[in-house]
């Protein structure tokens, strides 16, 4: 049986991501797995919303959406986060985000 991991689900708001930020990395990338979120390294410090931001634009990036799509519903001051994510499904981010479906 094939099904979504629990880290992306489609919501009634849009597609609800579970992610664990690791910021001031070297470089922004998505890194995989980390317990029941997707692990993201973000470039930009975790002072005045700067790696917020710079999470918001590389998942608009990869997920070929407009930032304003995007939006941190929880979690904006901690490592872990919810992130709402408009105008795509959850089976296009598990793509664009390389995610394996857990089955």
């Amino acid at each position: 049986m094939n099904s979504l991991p629990t880290i992306v689900q489609d919501g009634r708001n849009g597609v609800v991501l579970t992610v664990h930020v690791q910021p001031k990395a070297s470089r922004t990338e998505c890194i995989g797995i980390h317990g029941n979120a997707l692990k993201i390294r973000v470039s930009a410090p975790p002072i005045d919303g700067a790696a917020n931001d710079e999470l918001v634009r590389f998942l608009a990036e990869c997920c070929a959406v407009p930032s304003g799509s995007i939006s941190i519903h929880a979690g904006a001051k901690s490592r872990s986060k919810r992130v709402i994510i408009k105008g795509i499904t959850a089976e296009a981010v598990l793509t664009r985000l390389a995610i394996p479906k857990r089955r």
